[in-house]
């Protein structure tokens, strides 16, 4: 049988091989492919956590919970030591202040300065604003996750099982417009669920990885609200691109061979999508590769 993860480094390659060159707008450049699918079963408990590099899942994981939360804030996540979106605020900071502060001073007085943090580490209404406190044009808030949970319950076979996150009305004021967009779902006569993630923009190096670890928890939690079992995910990629600064990367991550993906489960059933925890998530036989770094264009 092929290791699924070869599915990730044949897209890799192929971005790598044939990739439309694109001056893009961080201006570090990228090859970028149109238009890609990606297919991950889940039934059988093994969750798309990569293992050609070392893949910081909770990190992940962390991600997708405090979306749920509808926060908007880098604090509760720096709070959990997570810092993959402190990179925006802090270039938002340097170029209206001139400050030329580094990130761990920035990102300790996020923690430490309540007036800082609310001037400063707030993110616009992004991701958990739209899922969570979609603002309609009557002035009602509404909760397009409640609503997904609902929905699996009480009425599985319907074609509207989905939530997104592009409100154009609020684009302008976010720190960056949502690159997973749009969550569909689906419930098959068996019992299980099923996601398909359509990402508008997929930075293959470094963000893929994580978004495939972030469905995957967010299906898992989903399924356990709705008494499903996981079944497949189905990941759609558009503009799918590689950074000019993650080529060497790149190259070196499809010269290794796949150890097969880990096992993710829930280690309890929450009272609600609201009630799990990162210590409700446990991953086993998880075996990768050493990791491999690169630098986010912002």
């Amino acid at each position: 049988m092929i290791d699924p993860e070869h599915q990730y480094l044949s897209l890799v390659d192929a971005v790598l091989s044939r990739g439309d060159r694109r001056v893009d707008r961080t201006g570090v450049g990228t090859l970028a492919l149109f238009g890609a699918l990606l297919r991950f079963d889940l039934s059988d408990g093994r969750a798309p956590i990569l293992t050609t590099k070392r893949v910081y899942w909770k990190t992940a994981v962390k991600e997708m919970l405090w979306f749920l939360t509808g926060d908007t804030s880098i604090r509760p996540l720096l709070r959990q030591n997570v810092r993959i979106w402190s990179d925006w605020p802090l270039a938002r900071y340097r170029a209206e202040t001139g400050d030329p502060i580094d990130q761990p001073a920035f990102e300790r007085r996020i923690l430490e300065d309540d007036a800082f943090a609310a001037r400063w580490g707030d993110l616009g209404p992004v991701y958990g604003k739209q899922w969570r406190r979609w603002l309609g044009p009557d002035g009602r808030e509404h909760d397009q996750i409640a609503a997904l949970v609902t929905g699996l319950r009480e009425t599985p076979a319907s074609r509207r099982l989905l939530f997104h996150g592009w409100n154009v009305a609020d684009l302008g004021a976010m720190a960056l417009p949502p690159c997973h967009m749009v969550y569909q779902y689906h419930v098959t006569q068996d019992g299980r669920l099923d996601c398909l993630l359509y990402q508008r923009s997929c930075d293959l190096f470094l963000g893929a990885a994580f978004n495939f670890v972030g469905a995957s928890a967010l299906l898992l939690m989903l399924a356990d609200q709705a008494g499903l079992r996981p079944g497949e995910l189905v990941w759609v990629g558009g503009d799918v691109h590689l950074y000019t600064n993650h080529v060497d990367q790149a190259r070196a991550q499809i010269a290794r061979a796949p150890r097969g993906f880990p096992s993710m489960r829930l280690t309890r059933r929450a009272d609600s999508i609201d009630g799990y925890a990162i210590e409700d998530f446990a991953v086993s036989g998880y075996d990768p590769h050493p990791p491999i770094q690169g630098d986010v264009a912002v």
